[in-house]
């Protein structure tokens, strides 16, 4: 959520900002009405309370002098005075409700440095870091390699849930929890993350603090009866762990990072991600979420990037990275840069980590607050997240980057120790 007060002074940077985003038709003057209104319902309401005390005053000095008659003429017009109040603060209630319903639906603005486009692939490639595989023979996309291993088995996934499902199997299935667990690993010692466990069901109001509702409720699932909505990534309930919250002095940056699976009504058209286990309605992902003060919102980005760029050297797949525009940033991110992978079978980059920073749009719709120093009026932290890593996209770089002419796929050293000493994974 923008700040309502920056909002009224800056309206044309709004106006220029929104444009940027192709996003004029955000209610943005509708909120700015609503904030009038609110302003000039509060100074009637102050007005009224100010008269009420005054005449609460006379009726006292009215009474101490004998003068009943007069002062029970004023009580009425007092009580006229609490009908008029209340009915003030009624509607103050309703255009909040309003204000806040319509703040909802105005994204964030880009940060100047963002490129402006409609188009989701006017990317900037800021880097490309190892050389893509090339083989002697013809490469397999991960659907052949994985069946033939027998570690994917597509048509049962889709015979129990339908489209986008999938079964991992034997080393597939050890691979992932193996790929996992090494990534937490890594963000624990090294980057001195906080692991946390935290629900895969969460109220309305924690996908609301993260921007995910009222904008995408149909890309989500939720169980209508309880009130539930299963997460997308794990970063709507660790953003939320500090929901409604001051932190105090000293408490700033605040890393936490979780393995959940995610859940999301992946919608491709045909020929497009189609097969394989790319765009699939449940996942496992290994999330980071930063809490920090405003200033080290850019530095925190970049340290967000580098902790999901080692694990992709240390993997040894080729990577570039590249900084999303206008067109394709998402509703909440002030910037995002997007790491991917080239899927050496299925012919595509493959994003396996995005890393946003929202500024404080996350923390004012949550109301996460930090204290700078003790007695100091609290602040809105800013948040970022990034994905380290996106798991069934790693499995797919892994099977196609290390494929062999026999079928069989050689494994990154890192992850041997967390395979059993397992090299590779050969055809049964």
């Amino acid at each position: 959520m923008l700040d309502i007060a920056w909002m009224r002074e800056n309206q044309n940077v709004l106006a220029t900002g929104l444009a940027r985003l192709g996003a004029m038709n955000a209610p943005w003057r509708e909120a700015l009405d609503w904030d009038a209104q609110r302003r000039q319902t509060l100074v009637d309401v102050e007005g009224l309370r100010r008269q009420r005390n005054e005449k609460s005053r006379e009726i006292g000095e009215l009474f101490k002098s004998g003068r009943r008659e007069e002062g029970n003429a004023m009580r009425a017009e007092v009580a006229a005075v609490n009908d008029r109040i209340a009915g003030l603060e009624d509607s103050l209630r309703s255009i909040e409700d309003q204000l806040r319903s319509t703040m909802l639906q105005i994204p964030n603005l880009p940060e100047p440095d963002v490129p402006v486009s409609e188009s989701e692939d006017d990317y900037v490639v800021i880097k490309e870091t190892g050389t893509p595989p090339a083989f002697p023979f013809p490469a397999r996309p991960h659907w052949e390699i994985g069946e033939k291993l027998g570690i994917l088995d597509l048509e049962r996934g889709v015979k129990m849930s339908g489209s986008r499902q999938y079964i991992l199997k034997n080393e597939g299935a050890k691979l992932q929890r193996a790929l996992s667990t090494w990534c937490l690993d890594v963000l624990t010692s090294e980057f001195e993350y906080e692991e946390v466990y935290p629900p895969f069901m969460v109220q309305e109001e924690s996908m609301v603090g993260t921007g995910n509702l009222p904008k995408f409720g149909e890309e989500l699932y939720r169980d209508r009866e309880e009130g539930f909505w299963l997460i997308p990534t794990a970063e709507v309930p660790v953003t939320n762990m500090y929901r409604e919250e001051i932190l105090p002095p000293d408490s700033l940056p605040i890393s936490h990072v979780a393995y959940t699976p995610c859940f999301r009504k992946e919608k491709v058209h045909a020929g497009r991600h189609a097969r394989g286990i790319q765009r699939v309605h449940q996942f496992q992902k290994v999330e980071m979420v930063k809490f920090v003060e405003p200033e080290q919102g850019p530095a925190e980005l970049e340290n967000l990037i580098t902790a999901a760029e080692t694990m992709l050297e240390r993997l040894g797949l080729a990577y570039r990275q590249i900084l999303i525009p206008t067109g394709d940033l998402s509703f909440v991110a002030a910037k995002k840069i997007d790491l991917e992978i080239w899927g050496a079978g299925s012919e595509e980059w493959l994003e396996v980590s995005s890393c946003a920073w929202f500024r404080d749009f996350q923390a004012r719709r949550a109301n996460i607050r930090y204290r700078p120093a003790a007695g100091a009026r609290p602040r809105f932290v800013h948040t970022l997240n990034g994905s380290g890593l996106a798991l069934p996209r790693i499995i797919i770089g892994i099977l196609e980057a290390f494929q062999q002419e026999d079928g069989s796929v050689r494994l990154p050293e890192v992850i041997r120790p967390y395979m059993g000493g397992m090299d590779k994974i050969a055809v049964p």
